[in-house]
Formats: structure tokens, C-alpha cells, sequence
């Protein structure tokens, strides 16, 4: 899976990172030590020392780390009182002796002794957390985010006290901290939602595990990232033509629909297709023609044309829903393009059409498993095709859930939304956050779905175009701005390549006012 160190690990694969870590002759304490500089650190960097710092500590390693970022911000001239949830005697192994080298005193929590805090250091639950929160941690909890609404900042230790670091769940109640420190490597409740809502700044911490425990953890879940994508995107060869580039297809919609099916075919140009091809109904072909340029068009009357379109070897990926109509007919033509051996993306109405027999959809989908294969349902064509498996509607993520579809479908399943997960059958998963949230506009979905189409043309592999093509829309769209209407993504994507690929050009492009 690309780029390692974008690597998000669940509370299980943490815990054997740090336990193999330890094994390999690291102490505890070593890391105890170092995890808590860190969180002194994050508090020294915004606030002078004479501040008031209420460190809120649990009785497990959480608390541990409370105890050393006290001692060290009380070395450095912060005024600090260390609030213990719990009895003193629940303390253990590195906690215990993080505690001891704690001098000054230990006060019995209480959610008044908040009161006059500059800081809140948030040291109460780990990433760990799998019950509801419930009795005076609750309450401390909630005490935490009445002082953050007087103007305290708080500082969470790993994750916000009620978060679930691997579902991103709130367990009844959760600390919305302004910056969360976690250590080694993110986790995937920092980036699912609702607790991305509740962590703030993220800060990723080096406590002194090595990267090499990675080869032996083996985590399945990345973020997707700039360097994801730069190893992902298939990169132009100077003896290559537009024929090596690959030659998508995008089916359209009847004349008045065929907007969406136009926007795909863009993005696929602009991803980098070598060519593209509008395969449109006959009623339609003089409106598609009138506004394509560098996309062709082709006349295809329904899936029996499509599959001899498709017979040609030479489109090698195609791309079905945008505009399309829902019914018989588009299942008929996914029908079709299934039973050939081109990447294939499925996106709006060739999903929808299947919410009434999710069956048939994945019948064909596993006769062609190990092909290229893309699903890109939003909550709702995702509810309305896997809402009715034990194993979607028992999963406790976002992140799970899309696994297990992508289990049932034989085919990578991209679930948009602000956590836009990226599953494949395998295991592999991929989680991408940058879309801003005025991407949210008629059309990008589509744009979407051409992108994926394009990066598969030239040869990527499904789940490498579909998590790519999530990050490349996002930049696009933080590219043009607010404001932005689905046609300028496209126009964006030339400059999104030119920071990806050569980080010189977006300065030479501003010296000459083609940057804003």
C-alpha cells in the first residue's frame, strides 16, 4: 500500500506497535517520558509560562502522559494542578511511576476545579475507549468543554476523552479539544467522523517508535495524501502518445441529461486519458456534439450496441451513471459493461438502478473479480444498496462499513462525504479528508467519476485510482475556491498536477500571475 508513513493504526495495531517497541528494548516509562514532552511542548508553543494548566488525568496510560506534561509545563514556570479521576492506587506499571515523579498534588477531580484555567490538558481516556462514558468522567467531560466555551484552551492527550480511536465514535459524550497530540502515527477515529469534529489541530508526535514496527503490524488503513497520490497517478512517458495513455468511455444520457455524462468525460481528459469517448444515444448526439471538443462521440443505442462499442480493446475503461436514468435499461447497459474485461466505474444512476435487486449487480460483479472495478455511492445510493447486509448495517465505521460493501461487491467501493472511505475487497482501505466543504455542489460527483475513469485508463489499479482521484478532486476544489461550480474542477486539475509533480512550478507559475 503506497506511502507508509500516511499509515493510520487502530487501537489494537498502536498497542502491538508499542509493545514490540518495548520488546526491542525500549522502556515504557522511555515512551511514557516522550509522549508527554510532546503534549508540554503543544501547550509551551501557544501559551507563556505563568499560565494556568489543569491537567485532567485517568488511571491509565492516557493519565501517565498527564502526569509527565504536568511535571515538565510545572518546570518551565506554568502554574499546574493535576486533577486525578479515580483513586491514586488504580495507578500502574508506567503510569504509577510517571506519577511519582509528579511532586506536586494529586487533587481528586471535580468538575468546579476547572474553574480560572487558561489550558486543559485532556488526559482522561485514550484512544481505546469502547464503553459509554458514564458517572464523574462524564461529568469532568463535560466540565472540559464548558471551560473551552469560557475562552480555556484545551489540549487533548491521543484523542479527545470519549472519541474511539478506530470508529471515530463518540461514546455518549466527547471533549472537542483545539488540538490533540497523538504519537507515532494517526489513528482512524482522528479522521472519521464525528471525531474529526472533536480533535481540533492534529499533531503526530515522535515518542521514539521506530517505522520499522510497521512491516510487522501490517496496518490496512492509509490517509490519502499528496504522496499517495504522486505515487498513485500514472506519470506521462516522453516516448508515450496519446494511445499509450489509455481511452476511456463515458456512456451519457438521453439529450436532456447529458451535463453529467460531460463532466465525466472532462475529468477523464484531464486526469490524463490519452483519449475519451461520449458513447451517446442517437437523440442526443447533436447536443453532445455541439458541446465536446477534445471528447469524441460515438452513437450507442442501448447495451447491445455498447457491447460491440466495447468489443474494441482499445477502451480499456468506461464509465456508466452520471445522467444516465434509472431503470431497466441502465442496468441493461451495466450489464454490459461488466461482462468485458475493461476497468469499469459505477457511479449514480447505474447504482441506484440496482437498489431494488443489489443481487444481480453483485452477481456480475463477482464474475469479474480481480478486474477493475469502481462503486462510488454517496450515504444515500450506499444505503439503498448494501443498507440490507447483516454485515453493513452490524459494522460500528464508516470505515467498516465500506469494507464490508466492498466484501459483498467484489469491487473497491468509494463511500463519498467530508471522511470519504475507500475500500477495496482485500482489506485495503484509505480515508481522504481534504475536500472542502464547498465542494458540496450539483455536478462533482461526476467529476469524480471521470477522474477515477481517466487514472484507470492509463493503467492504475482500482484502488489506487479511486483513493488518488478523491484527493485530486479535493485539491482541485481548494484550488478555485468558494464559489466554485462543478465545471471549474476540471479547469483546476492542470495546476493540481503541477504541484503534485513539480513543486517548483506553482512558484514559477506565480512570478508569472498564473497563481493566485
Amino acid at each position: 500500500m503506497p506511502a507508509a508513513a500516511s499509515a493510520l493504526l487502530t487501537t489494537v495495531e498502536m498497542g502491538e506497535a508499542d509493545r514490540l517497541t518495548i520488546a526491542s528494548g525500549t522502556p515504557g516509562i522511555v515512551l511514557m517520558e516522550n509522549a508527554g514532552r510532546a503534549v508540554a511542548d503543544a501547550v509551551a508553543r501557544r501559551d507563556p509560562p505563568g499560565s494556568r494548566v489543569a491537567v485532567v488525568a485517568g488511571p491509565g496510560n492516557n493519565g501517565g502522559d498527564g502526569f509527565v506534561a504536568a511535571r515538565l509545563l510545572a518546570e518551565r514556570g506554568f502554574r499546574v494542578t493535576l486533577l486525578l479521576v479515580g483513586s491514586p492506587d488504580r495507578l500502574k506499571g508506567d503510569a504509577a511511576a510517571a506519577a511519582a515523579r509528579w511532586t506536586g498534588p494529586v487533587v481528586p477531580a471535580a468538575p468546579e476545579a476547572l474553574a480560572g484555567a487558561h489550558v486543559v490538558v485532556d488526559a482522561l481516556f485514550g484512544a481505546g475507549l469502547d464503553r459509554p462514558v458514564e458517572g464523574l468522567p462524564r461529568a469532568m467531560i463535560e466540565a472540559m468543554n464548558a471551560a473551552a466555551g469560557q475562552g480555556a484552551r484545551v489540549v487533548a492527550v491521543d484523542l479527545p476523552s470519549g472519541i474511539n480511536g478506530t470508529t471515530g465514535a463518540v461514546m455518549g459524550v466527547a471533549v472537542t479539544a483545539e488540538e490533540s497530540v497523538t504519537f507515532f502515527r494517526g489513528k482512524p477515529g482522528h479522521w472519521l467522523l464525528p471525531g474529526r469534529l472533536h480533535r481540533g489541530r492534529l499533531t503526530v508526535a515522535d515518542i521514539g517508535i521506530p517505522d520499522a514496527v510497521l512491516a510487522t503490524v501490517r496496518p490496512r488503513c492509509v490517509l490519502v495524501d499528496a504522496d499517495f497520490a504522486r505515487e498513485a497517478v500514472p506519470v506521462p512517458r516522453l516516448a508515450g502518445h496519446k494511445y499509450s495513455r489509455g481511452h476511456a468511455v463515458v456512456v451519457s444520457g438521453g439529450a436532456s441529461t447529458t451535463g453529467a455524462a460531460r463532466l465525466a468525460a472532462r475529468a477523464a481528459l484531464r486526469a490524463g486519458a490519452g483519449l475519451v469517448t461520449l458513447a451517446s444515444p442517437p437523440d442526443a448526439m447533436a447536443v453532445v456534439a455541439a458541446a465536446s471538443l477534445a471528447v469524441m462521440v460515438r452513437a450507442v443505442d442501448g447495451a447491445a450496441a455498447l457491447a460491440d462499442l466495447l468489443a474494441d480493446a482499445r477502451f480499456n475503461a468506461v464509465a456508466l451513471g452520471p445522467g444516465l436514468g434509472v431503470g431497466a435499461a441502465t442496468r441493461d447497459l451495466v450489464l454490459a459493461a461488466l461482462a468485458g474485461p475493461r476497468a469499469v466505474v459505477l457511479d449514480a444512476d447505474a447504482l441506484t438502478s440496482f437498489s431494488g435487486a443489489p443481487e444481480d449487480l453483485f452477481a456480475a460483479l463477482r464474475k469479474r473479480a480481480g478486474q477493475a472495478t469502481v462503486l462510488t455511492p454517496h450515504d444515500g445510493e450506499f444505503s439503498r444498496l448494501f443498507g440490507h447486509l447483516d454485515a453493513v448495517r452490524e459494522a460500528p465505521s464508516k470505515l467498516d462499513r465500506t469494507r464490508a460493501a466492498a466484501r459483498a461487491a467484489a469491487a473497491v467501493v468509494l463511500c463519498k462525504g467530508a471522511d470519504t472511505v475507500i475500500a477495496d475487497l482485500d482489506g485495503r482501505a484509505a480515508i481522504n479528508t481534504n475536500a472542502p466543504a464547498h465542494l458540496a455542489t450539483a455536478g462533482a460527483g461526476d467529476v469524480l467519476t471521470g477522474i477515477i475513469a481517466g487514472l484507470c485508463a492509463q493503467g492504475a489499479g482500482a484502488f489506487e485510482a479511486a483513493a488518488a482521484a478523491a484527493w485530486l478532486h479535493g485539491a482541485a476544489a481548494t484550488e478555485v475556491g468558494p464559489g466554485l461550480i462543478a465545471e471549474d474542477l476540471s479547469e483546476a486539475m492542470p495546476s493540481v498536477y503541477a504541484r503534485l509533480f513539480d513543486p517548483l512550478a506553482a512558484p514559477r507559475a506565480a512570478r508569472a500571475g498564473g497563481l493566485r
